[in-house]
């Protein structure tokens, strides 16, 4: 889900996306699935920041498949493409696709909900979230697809207005951006890791609460 960035950064410069798109996932990821998931994000990505935010989504999502072997991957991708073609509501592509965080069933339900819904940022991720399973990542990679596409303001303003500040925040955030986008600059943010130490360590009782509910009835 952090794979489209790449595409934003690198838009216009294919062996310099593949070979840092491969370095990127590589650090946490073996499975060439995985690799090529990320490879295939970051391709439709730089595909959404070339193109003009009425292109034909399904033709986005058509002409990033090169960079993608893997034939189960592959063959998902393709299916997610057709469902949406077809117009298949989100229920039965979640259902024919998978939903969970592997990159097999996220990859391809995140591209079927891009295809469908990308033309507005809320409804596209509210339609991701609702199919269930992992919907962190899969809605991540669809809003990061929608926004390459539409931009930046595109994006809901009430819910980035909700979203908590701190060491990550949407401060830090658009300053790394800003920095990105200008590979000259050595304006590059730091932060407190007092204070991200912090955050992640609040944050534990959340996520180990989340994980016992899911394994509830």
């Amino acid at each position: 889900m952090r794979a489209a960035i790449l595409g934003a950064v690198f838009p216009d410069d294919a062996g310099t996306r593949l070979a840092y798109g491969r370095a990127m996932a590589e650090l946490t990821h073996r499975d060439p699935r995985a690799i090529e998931g990320a490879l295939f994000v970051a391709e439709l990505a730089a595909s959404c920041s070339r193109a003009d935010p009425r292109a034909d989504r399904l033709a986005l999502v058509e002409a990033s498949l090169d960079v993608v072997q893997q034939p189960e991957l592959a063959v998902a991708l393709r299916h997610a493409r057709d469902l949406a073609a077809a117009g298949a509501s989100t229920a039965e592509a979640a259902g024919a696709l998978g939903s969970s965080g592997y990159v097999v069933h996220s990859v391809p339900l995140a591209t079927f909900c891009f295809a469908c819904f990308g033309d507005d940022a809320r409804s596209a991720l509210i339609e991701t979230i609702t199919a269930g399973g992992d919907t962190d990542t899969n809605a991540a990679i669809v809003g990061a697809l929608v926004g390459a596409l539409h931009g930046p303001q595109a994006l809901p303003r009430d819910l980035l207005r909700r979203i908590v500040g701190g060491p990550f925040g949407p401060a830090h955030l658009r300053r790394l951006a800003l920095a990105l986008g200008n590979p000259e600059t050595r304006d590059v943010p730091g932060y407190s890791v007092a204070g991200a130490l912090l955050r992640n360590l609040a944050l534990y009782p959340v996520v180990l609460l989340h994980a016992l509910r899911r394994l509830l009835p």
